[in-house]
């Protein structure tokens, strides 16, 4: 029975990634330290929801505390290793850097440390979409440069990338790293744009829609990014002979067995065009107050899947239609709204 250890596992994306590996025969093991950057109920709820299964193991403890990660996983010695848990947020990360240096970069630094000293079979490692920060090409390309971030949460996110390559390289640990496209669905985290809009309009209060509406995101639905992860499990670079042998659009390194994957709808939808689907599903219309630009925040974004699917044969397909209707039905059943 294949092992796994999934950071960040009563995050948003974290338990839901749990609960796909569970459902296909998994053991794994859920870190996380639940912090109180958003209802630590929740997070305690998605913890309880995974627990019933008897192949979950919940671990409370922080990536900071390096040596007792190290034990954790020379203990475990996991088949791979899905690090999810980070300080989230582009504006928060505005107003609170110092919480992103300790959780994404000293808390990566430990993982990497950990499965140095305890090889796996794959190691994978979640970005974003918000590295790509000013860029202007779209959609956005693995193997395109990306050097003007436009938040410290990119940033942050970005030397993860840059921190990952070279562990890979000099202990040639398999690594993926894997640029989420705004994430969306049950369960979701309280400060998400499609949490804070149906909360609002269920509560008869305004919305704050930025950039005057003027903003096109590539949303992905919450089960489409877990199976492409479960698949991306299997797709394990190899350092390659050559930088001959690499294909043309693979982002696979030509020194280490390192690759960058997008996780994307591979589609842009527009910002009002998601208001609007929260309107049909709720069945009320939103009071909107449009605002300028937020500091840090891009105007668009858009994933190339050309790579996720050659290396799973298969991409995110369902509709935001769809997607948010099953949002707002969980969220009218979990807080009886």
């Amino acid at each position: 029975m294949p092992t796994a250890l999934v950071t960040g596992s009563a995050g948003f994306i974290g338990y839901h990634q749990c609960q796909r590996l569970l459902d296909a025969g998994w053991q794994v093991t859920g870190l996380d330290a639940l912090t109180d950057y958003y209802d630590v109920t929740l997070k305690e709820r998605r913890h309880a929801m995974l627990s019933q299964n008897p192949g979950f193991q919940p671990v409370i403890a922080r990536l900071e505390d390096a040596e007792g990660l190290s034990e954790l996983i020379a203990k475990l010695k996991p088949d791979a290793v899905v690090h999810l848990a980070a300080q989230a947020g582009v504006r928060f990360s505005i107003d609170s850097p110092r919480s992103y240096v300790d959780s994404n970069l000293i808390g990566t630094f430990n993982l990497l440390e950990a499965v140095r000293a305890t090889p796996v079979k794959h190691c994978l490692i979640a970005s974003t979409s918000s590295v790509y920060g000013a860029n202007t090409k779209m959609p956005y390309g693995e193997t395109d440069k990306v050097d003007t971030q436009m938040s410290f949460y990119a940033a942050t996110k970005k030397a993860t990338e840059a921190m990952a390559h070279s562990y890979a390289h000099l202990y040639d640990i398999p690594v993926t790293m894997f640029r989420f496209f705004t994430v969306y669905g049950p369960w979701g985290r309280p400060d998400m744009a499609h949490f804070k809009f149906t909360r609002a309009i269920l509560n008869g209060d305004p919305i704050e829609v930025y950039n005057h509406g003027k903003m096109r995101r590539d949303f992905t639905y919450i089960d489409d990014l877990t199976d492409s992860l479960s698949r991306l499990i299997d797709a394990v670079p190899e350092r390659p002979d050559s930088p001959d042998d690499i294909v043309d659009g693979d982002s696979l390194s030509a020194v280490a067995p390192f690759r960058i994957v997008n996780i994307g709808n591979s589609q842009t939808v527009e910002l009002m065009d998601f208001i609007a689907a929260i309107e049909a599903a709720v069945g009320i219309e939103a009071v909107k107050v449009f605002r300028d630009m937020q500091p840090g925040d891009v105007p668009a974004t858009w994933a190339d899947t050309t790579l996720l699917k050659r290396l799973t044969g298969a991409t995110p397909t369902t509709p935001v239609t769809e997607g948010v209707a099953k949002f707002v039905a969980w969220y009218r059943d979990y807080y009886q709204a």
